[in-house]
């Protein structure tokens, strides 16, 4: 194992574009691990849906060597995602909606090196122990410190048709009442019903998209993933799913949100008014029992605790109502065992879980792809750390969308519902230099 510093100034997306030709280039921006970021490629071996292997035992398989690993910084381990229908792996589930662009229903690489970007504004080449790579990981670094010298290069300009809701205004009404049928029947609690927002690249790759958002609204918990083949997925994600170091595990759901103008003087009557609204605060309150039920799964008895409810934090052009829950691993869980009892995010589903998974296969539109899935990092030295896959874009060749949707309980309004996607993708697709396609009723958002 060794660190290296790179006598480098570039901002993450600098260092992601000077990589971007290189196959498995992985970038967490924000704030991952207690850095800045964290940029990868090349990873030694990949494995996706399709194949023998389960995602959730590949997050336990960490080589010996790799093991022996200790001290400050990330070094390497597992990067990728869990998709949305990754969760038929765990629970017996219905088939999902149409698909109109499938993506793998999850993709993990295995990476020896990384380069991180801490939180003192410096560039390490970081490496894992791993037999017979000792001068491979020297040729590598000399090939990172040319790369990243002289002038950062610039992403390029993207443009994109105008996005289109899938579906329309009219269908994602009829979808949250039919959730609040099945809420008063006491079928559910609470169902997250999505839409999706499809749009054509016409100019750009994925990585310039994803350079766009970042450099418009620095999302903590932001990452993009080259899956190869024209596919990509570009997440500028505010939420935290898990985060494990040591034995110590933390999930901070969102619930909850409000239009932010910035600059304006406090106090915002939109932040009074998400504090003090009873529909919110029961949405997110619900969640936070389904993360401590999922939590106790796998935790030691008595060590599961809300150290935050109900707090109100400011993100890029949004208020979020946002929670926290805590607990200790019991001995001899490990990441994989961890996922696998929480996955998919409760906040992204609903409750109870399974049951509001039934529901939504039901009545959205279309299947999930990676949007309400996770994306993040399993380290044998810096422990676990993923976030909800919302905020995301995916491509597909000059296919881009991005899903969005909210949670729905016994007080919800169809049209109040509609208007909160729009809240929340309205920021994105502005930041990204698109918009929303002209013959859709904006008038009823």
């Amino acid at each position: 194992m060794s660190r290296t510093p790179l006598a480098c100034d570039w901002s993450a997306t600098e260092v992601a574009l000077a990589l971007v030709d290189e196959p498995g280039l992985v970038v967490l921006a924000g704030t991952w691990f207690d850095s800045r970021a964290i940029v990868a490629s090349r990873p030694l071996r990949t494995h996706r849906a399709g194949a023998a292997s389960d995602p959730f035992d590949l997050l336990d398989r960490i080589p010996d060597a790799a093991l022996s690993a200790d001290g400050p910084g990330v070094y390497g381990g597992w990067f990728g995602y869990l998709g949305y229908q990754a969760g038929a792996l765990v629970e017996r589930l219905p088939g999902s909606p149409l698909r109109p662009h499938p993506l793998p229903d999850w993709h993990l690489g295995w990476y020896d090196n990384v380069l991180r970007l801490d939180d003192e504004g410096t560039w390490w080449f970081e490496t894992l122990p791993s037999p017979d790579r000792t001068e491979a990981h020297e040729t590598r670094l000399r090939d990172l410190s040319e790369r990243l010298g002289g002038a950062p290069p610039r992403a390029r300009e993207v443009r994109c048709d105008p996005f289109r809701l899938v579906p329309g205004g009219d269908d994602h009404r009829k979808a949250v009442r039919r959730a609040l049928e099945l809420i008063a029947a006491g079928d559910i609690y609470q169902a997250n019903v999505c839409l999706r927002l499809e749009s054509r690249m016409r100019s750009g790759r994925p990585l310039d998209l994803f350079t766009a958002g970042i450099e418009a609204h620095h999302p903590t918990r932001s990452a993009h993933l080259d899956l190869g083949d024209g596919a990509a997925v570009s997440s500028l994600s505010p939420e935290l799913f898990l985060r494990r170091v040591g034995d110590a595990v933390t999930t901070t759901p969102i619930k909850g949100t409000r239009r932010r103008e910035p600059g304006r003087a406090e106090p915002d009557p939109a932040r009074l008014e998400l504090e003090n609204s009873i529909k919110d605060r029961a949405e997110n309150v619900m969640i936070v029992d389904l993360m401590r039920n999922d939590l106790g799964r796998v935790c030691a008895p008595g060590t599961i605790a809300v150290p935050r409810l109900f707090d109100t934090e400011a993100h890029p052009g949004l208020w979020h109502l946002v929670s926290e829950v805590t607990g200790r691993l019991r001995d001899g869980v490990g990441d994989g065992g961890l996922m696998r009892a929480t996955f998919p995010p409760g906040s992204v589903t609903g409750a109870p879980k399974v049951r509001a998974m039934e529901v939504l296969a039901d009545v959205e539109a279309t299947g999930r792809e990676v949007y309400t899935g996770t994306i993040g990092a399993v380290s044998p030295v810096a422990g676990a750390e993923w976030n909800v896959a919302i905020r995301t874009f995916e491509h597909r060749g000059e296919h881009v969308w991005m899903g969005v949707g909210g949670g729905i309980v016994a007080d919800s309004d169809p049209d109040s519902e509609l208007r909160e996607c729009m809240t929340k993708a309205s920021p994105l697709i502005d930041a990204v230099g698109a918009s929303i396609e002209e013959s859709s009723p904006r008038s009823e958002f």
